[in-house]
């Protein structure tokens, strides 16, 4: 009876995170139906279908979005009202008022997610039984939903961004350290190209998962500024983290591509084999070490002596290399040094000490940002731009 139960709760335990999203979602759109009935008559649709639409998996987002949203309404609004005093109601009113309102967010940098909530505003504004008042009226629904959105986005996700970005760094390095340690036990056995060729597919898919480990770093940062109860050197260690694991996978990726190759040539010595799969298993120890490390304090790095073993491994392989380098053809050598390097970048990186992670500085650029150029910097490029046009006009 036990088991049975435990199979029937296992598939929701598993979606909880989506279970709860779904949940509040609902309980978001439910209240601001509520509430918009209760401020104007029948204001529920609007605010319900706007909330909906905002709540997102993280507070950040939403308060981002949510403005986007508002801007959204009211440059739906204006576009709609504005095609129907010309045009009159009719298939060339939505064909140029869908126009309009994407170049108007376009033009004010409004991202992709307020970009699409402006076309969608100004049809719902150009629904039966157009005015001025109704217009007003779904503006006001608008903003009613927006600001319930924002308040439920809080509870939207169980963890704050710093412990989804946790989630994501350590769920990362712990399938580099697996593929690591699957090409370590294949380069025993005998790398053959099919087997290379699957692993080369699964570094592949490592690589895509890092834009999104990127984006949640960049937004527990973000989060942290603003947000009192955040930790701002939490933050800022993840995000060093992230780059660590970042780098690591990109290294991953390259030594699997460098074993593809490897596995066309002449096989390789037994000795050589033998090392490259002890430096392979030391890179995959340290990398889920530092997965676990991350889970258990993100605050502290990996100690020193993990990533000493893969490179005590990665020096025997370098030297033996080097021992039979005469023996060896020049492609065989070549692509041998290049493992040692990707290894060592791994170790270094792991350590947080190289220079590729302390001393440049990446550009933040959140996915799906709303506002990517801020009100005041807008203003001042339209101001530059109308005396640019005043003064040729003067000429």
């Amino acid at each position: 009876m036990k088991a049975r139960w435990a199979r029937i709760i296992a598939p929701f335990v598993k979606r909880m995170s989506w279970i709860q999203r779904v949940l509040v979602t609902a309980v978001a759109a439910s209240i601001s139906w509520l509430l918009g009935n209760q401020v104007l008559p029948n204001g529920g649709l609007v605010a319900a279908i706007v909330a909906t639409l905002t709540v997102r998996i993280s507070l950040n987002k939403s308060i981002r979005e949510g403005v986007g949203q508002l801007l959204g309404t009211a440059i739906g609004v204006a576009t709609a009202l504005l095609a129907i005093n010309f045009l009159g109601f009719g298939v060339a009113t939505v064909f140029v008022t869908v126009i309009l309102a994407l170049v108007t967010s376009r033009a004010l940098h409004l991202g992709e997610v307020a970009s699409i909530n402006v076309p969608i505003t100004a049809l719902i504004v150009l629904g039966p039984g157009l005015a001025e008042s109704t217009a007003l009226h779904r503006t006001v629904s608008t903003m009613i939903g927006t600001s319930i959105a924002i308040v439920f986005s809080y509870f939207a996700h169980p963890k704050t961004p710093a412990g989804r970005t946790i989630d994501r760094i350590s769920s990362l390095a712990a399938e580099s350290a697996k593929l690591l340690g699957e090409m370590s036990e294949d380069v025993v056995a005998g790398y053959i190209p099919e087997i290379a060729s699957s692993n080369l597919a699964k570094a592949r898919l490592l690589i895509e998962e890092i834009p999104q480990v990127r984006a949640q770093a960049l937004e527990a940062r973000s989060y942290a500024r603003w947000f009192p109860t955040a930790k701002k050197d939490e933050a800022e260690d993840l995000y060093s983290r992230g780059l660590a694991v970042e780098h690591s996978v990109v290294q991953v990726r390259t030594i699997s591509r460098t074993l593809f190759d490897i596995s066309f040539d002449r096989p390789l010595p037994t000795s050589i084999r033998g090392l490259i799969a002890m430096a392979l298993s030391a890179a995959s120890f340290a990398i889920s070490q530092e997965g676990h490390a991350i889970q258990e304090n993100p605050e502290v790095a990996l100690g020193a002596g993990v990533t000493e073993e893969l490179r005590i491994a990665t020096g025997a392989l370098a030297e033996e290399f080097l021992r039979l380098a005469k023996e060896l053809d020049t492609s065989q050598f070549a692509r041998g040094i290049s493992l040692v390097t990707n290894l060592e970048r791994i170790a270094d990186s792991l350590d947080l000490d190289t220079p590729a992670i302390t001393e440049v500085q990446t550009p933040e650029k959140l996915t799906e940002a709303v506002l990517s150029l801020s009100p005041v910097e807008q203003g001042r490029k339209i101001r530059r731009n109308l005396r640019g046009i005043i003064k040729g006009e003067s000429k």
